[in-house]
């Protein structure tokens, strides 16, 4: 309550920032504090310094601030009750906005829009200002300078690509394809395997719209998504591990969705990705043992086999192809058993 109370009544600079400040490390606490600081009215009162111009250099404290307090449903509520939507709209499209800020709204949206929240379906006002939010996400991504603005940018599209089917259209309209394939070619932006992991969500979730395959040929596509089989983790961090699983998987499902174009299937066999489909299928420590690497590989493989079944030798066709999905499934994790 004293930190809000200064946040509104405080006209001066310093003690605002000091107050968002201290307000941002007790949301770091956990759900229970964001919890009260919500129903104090602190979405509120960082809402307010969002709307005022002589705020401005604040504005990316206090979005990062708002981002940790939107992570529960009090939160949301709040954002929804003073158009909290259509503030982040009108931030990430003006241009005259530092980089810096659009990133925080980024960050911003891709929390609200995060998948593993239960309570996202109330945010109706989200669905009215989706295309400019796609758009100016886009925009960013194409533009960011650093690998952390394309992250957050980039994980905003990824979790609005669950959130809204119509999203992946606007995305095809803009050319999103070209943009996301043209920026990991870049090291420098796309520089770690949670930014590939928020890549290649992107891709598979439009995948599955039959005019994606063409764009994903001219980008180079194919070859992203076999460099993308091989993710490895270098630090051993279960985090980034599990983000290199993810990588794998998803590179896998796009593949197979893609694969229903014979150009498409064509240029993944040229491009060898049956054998690795294979090896990722047959050696567990691939695929760092998990379930849905296996099940996202087996699936690929099948849609190409069907496309070109020379690139099979018989022990991969009788093992991996021409079972049911989940004997062969059950084949490869028993494997696993007596490398033990």
């Amino acid at each position: 309550q004293n930190l809000l109370r200064q946040i509104e009544l405080s006209g001066s600079l310093s003690v605002t920032e000091s107050a968002i400040s201290g307000l941002f490390s007790l949301a770091r606490e956990g759900a229970h504090l964001c919890r009260i600081i919500a129903k104090e009215g602190g979405v509120v009162a960082l809402f307010k310094i969002c709307r005022q111009d002589c705020f401005r250099c604040l504005y990316p404290q206090t979005l990062r601030t708002l981002a940790s307090i939107c992570c529960v449903e009090e939160g949301m509520h709040q954002l929804e009750k003073v158009d909290g939507i259509l503030c982040l709209a009108d931030i990430l499209t003006d241009n005259s906005h530092s980089e810096a800020t659009h990133a925080e709204a980024a960050a911003v949206i891709a929390q609200i829009t995060s998948p593993h929240l239960t309570f996202t379906q109330h945010l109706s006002s989200f669905l009215e200002n989706m295309e400019e939010i796609v758009t100016a996400l886009v925009k960013l991504c194409q533009e960011a300078s650093s690998g952390e603005v394309f992250l957050l940018a980039s994980a905003a599209l990824a979790n609005i690509t669950f959130f809204d089917t119509m999203a992946c259209e606007i995305l095809l309209q803009l050319n999103a394809m070209k943009i996301l394939l043209a920026a990991c070619s870049d090291k420098r932006i796309v520089d770690t395997p949670y930014s590939r992991d928020q890549v290649v969500t992107i891709l598979a979730n439009m995948s599955v719209l039959d005019q994606c395959a063409s764009e994903f040929i001219q980008g180079n596509g194919i070859h992203l998504l076999m460099e993308m089989l091989f993710e490895k983790s270098s630090s051993g961090n279960p985090a980034e591990v599990a983000a290199c699983e993810r990588v794998q998987q998803k590179s896998a499902v796009t593949l197979a969705r893609l694969s229903r174009d014979p150009e498409v299937a064509d240029a993944a066999v040229k491009l060898s990705c049956i054998p690795r489909l294979i090896k990722l299928c047959r050696s567990p420590t691939e695929r760092n043992n998990s379930d849905s690497v296996l099940v996202a590989c087996l699936a690929a493989l099948r849609r190409l086999a069907v496309m070109s079944p020379d690139g099979l030798e018989d022990s991969d066709f009788q093992q991996l192809v021409k079972p049911r999905l989940v004997d062969s499934f059950l084949l490869c994790t028993n494997m696993e058993e007596s490398f033990v």
